[in-house]
Protein backbone atom coordinates (compact mmCIF):
# COMPACT_ATOMS: atom_id res chain seq x y z
CA UNK A 1 0.00 0.00 0.00
CA UNK A 2 1.31 3.53 -0.77
CA UNK A 3 2.38 6.10 2.14
CA UNK A 4 -1.00 7.35 3.14
CA UNK A 5 0.71 10.66 4.76
CA UNK A 6 2.34 11.17 1.00
CA UNK A 7 -0.79 10.85 -0.99
CA UNK A 8 -2.78 13.10 1.32
CA UNK A 9 -0.38 15.72 0.89
CA UNK A 10 -0.28 15.26 -3.11
CA UNK A 11 -3.76 15.83 -2.92
CA UNK A 12 -3.48 18.68 -0.86
CA UNK A 13 -1.00 20.43 -2.79
CA UNK A 14 -3.40 19.40 -6.04
CA UNK A 15 -0.53 17.42 -7.71
CA UNK A 16 -0.95 15.82 -10.56
CA UNK A 17 0.50 12.38 -10.54
CA UNK A 18 0.40 7.95 -11.51
CA UNK A 19 0.85 5.40 -9.15
CA UNK A 20 2.20 2.41 -10.84
CA UNK A 21 1.86 -1.38 -9.14
CA UNK A 22 5.15 -3.72 -9.83
CA UNK A 23 6.10 -6.78 -9.31
CA UNK A 24 8.01 -6.33 -5.62
CA UNK A 25 11.66 -5.58 -5.54
CA UNK A 26 13.76 -3.90 -3.23
CA UNK A 27 17.03 -2.63 -5.27
CA UNK A 28 16.72 1.27 -6.81
CA UNK A 29 18.04 -0.37 -10.40
CA UNK A 30 15.26 -3.53 -10.17
CA UNK A 31 12.59 -1.34 -9.25
CA UNK A 32 13.04 0.57 -12.24
CA UNK A 33 13.19 -2.19 -14.02
CA UNK A 34 10.28 -3.86 -12.96
CA UNK A 35 8.53 -0.28 -12.84
CA UNK A 36 9.23 -0.31 -16.67
CA UNK A 37 10.69 3.55 -15.75
CA UNK A 38 14.54 4.41 -17.12
CA UNK A 39 17.28 4.22 -13.82
CA UNK A 40 18.06 7.42 -14.56
CA UNK A 41 14.41 8.81 -14.23
CA UNK A 42 14.14 6.33 -10.88
CA UNK A 43 15.25 8.88 -8.04
CA UNK A 44 16.54 6.53 -5.54
CA UNK A 45 16.59 7.95 -1.44
CA UNK A 46 19.57 7.44 0.55
CA UNK A 47 19.46 8.17 3.91
CA UNK A 48 22.75 9.86 5.21
CA UNK A 49 23.70 11.41 8.77
CA UNK A 50 25.45 15.22 8.04
CA UNK A 51 27.01 15.84 11.53
CA UNK A 52 24.78 14.01 13.18
CA UNK A 53 21.27 14.64 11.58
CA UNK A 54 19.59 12.87 9.25
CA UNK A 55 18.68 13.61 5.83
CA UNK A 56 17.91 12.45 2.30
CA UNK A 57 19.93 12.28 -0.47
CA UNK A 58 18.06 11.85 -3.44
CA UNK A 59 19.52 10.42 -6.88
CA UNK A 60 19.32 8.44 -9.94
CA UNK A 61 18.94 4.65 -9.58
CA UNK A 62 21.56 4.41 -11.87
CA UNK A 63 23.85 6.34 -10.19
CA UNK A 64 26.15 6.45 -6.74
CA UNK A 65 26.62 9.21 -4.09
CA UNK A 66 30.37 10.55 -3.75
CA UNK A 67 30.41 10.95 -0.34
CA UNK A 68 32.97 13.72 -0.93
CA UNK A 69 30.95 15.55 -2.86
CA UNK A 70 28.12 15.77 -1.13
CA UNK A 71 29.85 16.68 2.45
CA UNK A 72 31.02 19.77 0.41
CA UNK A 73 27.66 20.51 -1.19
CA UNK A 74 26.01 20.67 1.93
CA UNK A 75 28.82 21.70 3.85
CA UNK A 76 29.05 19.19 6.75
CA UNK A 77 32.12 18.46 8.43
CA UNK A 78 31.56 14.28 8.53
CA UNK A 79 28.89 12.80 6.38
CA UNK A 80 27.92 8.56 6.38
CA UNK A 81 25.35 6.19 5.37
CA UNK A 82 22.83 6.14 8.10
CA UNK A 83 21.58 2.60 9.31
CA UNK A 84 18.40 0.87 8.99
CA UNK A 85 18.16 1.24 13.01
CA UNK A 86 18.65 4.81 12.91
CA UNK A 87 15.95 5.61 10.41
CA UNK A 88 13.30 3.25 10.57
CA UNK A 89 11.49 4.54 13.37
CA UNK A 90 11.35 8.03 11.57
CA UNK A 91 9.25 6.47 8.60
CA UNK A 92 6.32 4.63 10.68
CA UNK A 93 4.31 4.58 7.59
CA UNK A 94 6.40 3.34 5.07
CA UNK A 95 8.43 -0.16 4.47
CA UNK A 96 11.65 -0.14 4.93
CA UNK A 97 13.51 1.15 2.56
CA UNK A 98 10.58 2.58 0.23
CA UNK A 99 10.41 5.86 1.91
CA UNK A 100 9.44 8.32 -0.95
CA UNK A 101 12.19 11.09 -1.05
CA UNK A 102 9.66 13.60 0.67
CA UNK A 103 11.90 14.74 3.68
CA UNK A 104 9.95 17.68 4.42
CA UNK A 105 6.86 15.62 5.24
CA UNK A 106 9.72 14.01 8.18
CA UNK A 107 11.46 17.33 9.39
CA UNK A 108 14.36 16.44 7.20
CA UNK A 109 16.31 18.50 4.71
CA UNK A 110 16.54 16.71 0.86
CA UNK A 111 19.58 17.15 -1.59
CA UNK A 112 18.87 16.14 -5.22
CA UNK A 113 21.45 15.34 -7.61
CA UNK A 114 21.48 17.94 -10.60
CA UNK A 115 21.19 15.61 -13.16
CA UNK A 116 17.28 14.75 -11.69
CA UNK A 117 16.58 18.39 -12.95
CA UNK A 118 17.07 17.82 -16.22
CA UNK A 119 13.86 14.95 -15.87
CA UNK A 120 10.26 15.89 -16.99
CA UNK A 121 8.92 13.34 -14.68
CA UNK A 122 10.55 11.35 -11.70
CA UNK A 123 9.56 8.06 -10.53
CA UNK A 124 10.32 7.40 -7.22
CA UNK A 125 8.97 4.41 -4.34
CA UNK A 126 5.50 5.07 -2.49
CA UNK A 127 6.46 3.82 0.71
CA UNK A 128 6.01 0.03 -0.93
CA UNK A 129 8.44 -2.39 -2.53
CA UNK A 130 5.44 -2.92 -5.23
CA UNK A 131 4.52 0.69 -5.88
CA UNK A 132 5.88 3.42 -7.60
CA UNK A 133 4.42 7.28 -8.05
CA UNK A 134 5.61 9.33 -11.01
CA UNK A 135 4.98 12.99 -11.00
CA UNK A 136 6.17 16.04 -12.86
CA UNK A 137 9.88 16.99 -11.54
CA UNK A 138 8.54 20.57 -11.05
CA UNK A 139 6.39 19.93 -8.99
CA UNK A 140 8.59 17.60 -6.22
CA UNK A 141 10.37 20.55 -6.24
CA UNK A 142 7.78 23.03 -5.91
CA UNK A 143 6.63 21.13 -2.84
CA UNK A 144 10.07 19.65 -1.23
CA UNK A 145 12.30 22.40 -1.77
CA UNK A 146 15.38 20.63 -1.99
CA UNK A 147 19.00 22.09 -2.27
CA UNK A 148 20.33 20.95 -5.94
CA UNK A 149 23.90 19.70 -6.08
CA UNK A 150 26.31 17.35 -7.93
CA UNK A 151 26.95 15.11 -6.02
CA UNK A 152 26.78 11.62 -7.97
CA UNK A 153 29.14 9.54 -9.98
CA UNK A 154 27.59 6.49 -12.05
CA UNK A 155 28.63 2.79 -12.60
CA UNK A 156 31.19 2.14 -14.45
CA UNK A 157 30.00 -0.27 -16.72
CA UNK A 158 27.18 2.03 -17.52
CA UNK A 159 29.25 4.80 -18.54
CA UNK A 160 30.84 2.17 -21.13
CA UNK A 161 27.83 0.77 -22.25
CA UNK A 162 26.51 5.07 -23.14
CA UNK A 163 29.67 5.75 -24.94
Amino acid sequence: MPCPKLLEYLSENNVDYQLHTHPSAYAAQDVAFKAGVPGRLFAKTVMVKMDGQMAMAVLPADSKVDFHLLRETVGADTICLATEEEFAVLFPDCELGAMPPFGNMYGMPVFVAGSLIRAETIAFNAGSHTEVLIMPFWEFERLVEPRIGYFTFRRLQERQSTA
